[in-house]
């Protein structure tokens, strides 16, 4: 057991093994991130079964939410794996599935067209949350909104070794275009900063944050991803296919998109109550 400590080799070489399993880069900087965390509790001690199982019970007292615990304990796993010590791999917690999002946390329409109408002045920030929300592409796609695709109608999205063709609205499409021609973009990515490199994550999160204000909505509501949730449940309202919608989000699993439509608490209590059985 005195070769199972971990060293900078190993994290170093489990970096190389997700790259080779072609993991998004999201993926990849999430696992090393949890992996890291876990190192912090090992704090250089022998790695055991107790000594995970004394990890997840660590997590439970830091009151992360369930699916985070999983979610940490999924990449312990994976890094456990790759280093076949599988002995020492925990198993998730267990939960009921959920049947109701948190109020405070769904970007309603409403709440949408008013981040719109916050942003004005700023287009280039406009038309990302319009594109992101008009498709329900992953904030990272972005970069995949290029002269050429736009122009064909049709963008070609790569993620975890998977592609998928985004069918971009006509609308979307005529502004889309009309805000490259009018920034002297005629190849290549439409959204980039002012020195030519693809917008990313960090640079639409911060730009979204401060729409916050001027709009009337919560923080804790104003993100990417709840961009793309928004264009979920809509299409959900509208179509009621819950397979289409897993293909056009790009999941695996249908039980994924599932997370995306749930209603939240108001209209689930709502429901209930119009069954009529309290008297």
């Amino acid at each position: 057991m005195e070769n199972r400590r971990i060293t900078a080799q190993k994290l170093k070489d489990f970096y190389t093994h997700l790259l080779m399993e072609e993991k998004s880069a999201a993926t990849v900087e999430k696992y090393l991130r949890d992996t890291r965390t876990f190192l912090g509790f090992a704090n250089g001690a022998v790695i055991t079964k107790e000594l995970t199982l004394a990890y997840k019970s660590f997590l439970q007292e830091q009151h992360y939410a369930l699916r985070s615990v999983n979610s940490m304990l999924a990449a312990l796993n994976s890094f456990l794996d790759f280093l076949g010590w599988t002995d020492c791999k925990v198993k998730n917690l267990r939960c009921q599935r959920q049947l109701y999002c948190a109020e405070d946390q769904e970007l309603t329409k409403a709440e949408y067209l008013r981040l719109l109408q916050a942003s004005g002045k700023q287009p280039q920030l406009k038309l990302v949350l319009q594109t992101i929300c008009g498709t329900g592409i992953r904030v990272s796609e972005l970069k995949y909104f290029t002269v050429e695709a736009v122009c064909r109608g049709e963008v070609s999205v790569r993620c975890k070794s998977k592609t998928r063709t985004i069918l971009v609205p006509g609308k979307l499409k005529s502004m889309l275009l009309s805000f490259a021609k009018k920034n002297g973009i005629t190849a290549g990515s439409i959204f980039v900063t002012r020195n030519g490199a693809p917008l990313d994550r960090s640079n639409i999160w911060s730009a979204m944050k401060k729409l916050c204000y001027r709009a009337g909505v919560a923080p804790s509501k104003v993100f990417p991803h709840n961009l793309r949730k928004l264009f979920a449940r809509t299409f959900y309202g509208i179509e009621k296919d819950i397979a289409k919608l897993a293909d056009i989000l790009g999941h695996a699993s249908i039980e994924t998109t599932r997370i995306y439509i749930m209603s939240t608490g108001t209209e689930h209590r709502r429901k209930i109550e119009r069954l009529g059985l309290v008297i």
